[in-house]
């Protein structure tokens, strides 16, 4: 930009460069994301424990989003899967779940793909199959796998199953993160996410079998090495599932699933670990619980 001095000459002032945040090896805003977390866990604890009746709306307001933002990021690839069957199918599966159990789990999924195929029929066969492969994809990803959610709360002490699975998940990232800055230094997966070291998931393991031992028997009256075990498996669930996030982010090419959740990016980026977790909780407590 050009202005004149004193003397009438002109001189040139540059503009001040673009200030861009550092925020190390975390790469987000971590007090945000501290805050964005802890609401969203109020979101999914106050509900449960104080409205269990309604709290299926809960996990189906979540496969909404998480579906419109996979279905939003998915265009990047050239398909286009049909919005209102799939956030209609999402809302089918986790009500069917919660009121019909496993059946309803199922048939809800059932229901969904075929009203998503007979939906996209209206537009044509241009990329029929990329976009009902996209669709099932969705499907299955976001609300399926979310609709365990809704079996692990049912039981009448299903309030502290889900508060178990949720600070095992919280354990294990945050161990992973732990280890991983302090000790990483051999990668677990470069290809698809560069930042997770087999440091980090030893983490991951030691922090969530320790913690979920005692969170266990407290809140679920298990015997440690059960709590123990469960945090293990609950772990590994974990882990796969952020890869899988990671994987599908790497193949569509985009950092975040959205922009939705400051310091966290979309919702999706939450529930990528959990959409693993639960379903492989669902099973564990069906056994240790029992």
């Amino acid at each position: 930009m050009e202005h004149l001095d004193s003397s009438g000459a002109r001189q040139t002032r540059h503009a001040a460069p673009e200030q861009k945040h550092d925020y190390g090896r975390a790469g987000r805003n971590i007090p945000v994301s501290i805050a964005v977390g802890l609401s969203l866990l109020a979101v999914v604890l106050l509900p449960l424990f104080y409205l269990k009746d309604f709290w299926w709306v809960v996990p189906a307001a979540a496969a909404c989003l998480g579906a419109w933002e996979m279905a939003r990021a998915v265009r990047s690839s050239g398909a286009k899967a049909p919005i209102v069957p799939v956030l209609g199918g999402a809302i089918s599966i986790i009500s069917l779940a919660w009121y019909s159990g496993v059946d309803g789990l199922s048939i809800g999924l059932l229901i969904a793909v075929l009203a998503t195929l007979v939906w996209r029929m209206g537009e044509g066969p241009v990329g029929y199959q990329r976009d009902m492969g996209a669709a099932a994809l969705i499907l299955v990803y976001v609300p399926f796998l979310l609709g365990f959610a809704a079996l692990l709360a049912k039981p009448d002490d299903g309030a502290w199953r889900i508060l178990v699975t949720l600070l095992a998940v919280v354990l294990s990232d945050t161990g992973g993160y732990v280890a991983g800055v302090l000790f990483g230094k051999h990668p677990m997966a470069p290809s698809i996410s560069p930042k997770k070291s087999w440091e980090g998931f030893a983490g991951s393991i030691l922090a969530t079998a320790v913690g979920s031992a005692i969170l266990a028997a407290l809140m679920l009256d298990l015997a440690p090495w059960k709590g123990a075990i469960f945090g293990v498996v609950v772990s590994v669930a974990a882990v796969l599932g952020d890869l899988a996030e990671s994987l599908i982010k790497r193949d569509l090419g985009v950092k975040d699933m959205s922009s939705l959740l400051p310091g966290h990016g979309g919702l999706m980026d939450r529930l990528d670990s959990i959409l693993f977790a639960v379903p492989t909780a669902y099973l564990l407590l069906s056994v240790l619980a029992a």
